[in-house]
């Protein structure tokens, strides 16, 4: 997946993909519970407190992650 910059291009490295991995699980994961009611992942790591907290916070900070993305990118909006 590459962003455009101008004439360049940027190339995501493996930190960037594993976050987009990770918010799409755990958005995947809150779509269910509203529908469901049902915890995938708490359910997956059978309701183990400690490694459900460890997901979660790989979770949040893939989503930081995605949040600085464009700005180490320097993806700029161009008006018409």
């Amino acid at each position: 997946m590459n962003y455009k910059r101008g004439m360049d291009m940027y190339k995501l490295n493996i930190l960037d993909k594993i976050s987009i991995v990770l918010v799409l699980i755990g958005a995947i994961n809150w779509g269910i519970i509203g529908i469901l009611n049902k915890n995938i992942v708490a359910i997956l790591v059978s309701n183990s407190y400690i490694l459900l907290r460890i997901i979660y916070i790989a979770i949040f900070v893939a989503a930081i992650n995605l949040i600085i993305l464009p700005f180490r990118c320097g993806i700029k909006t161009f008006k018409n």
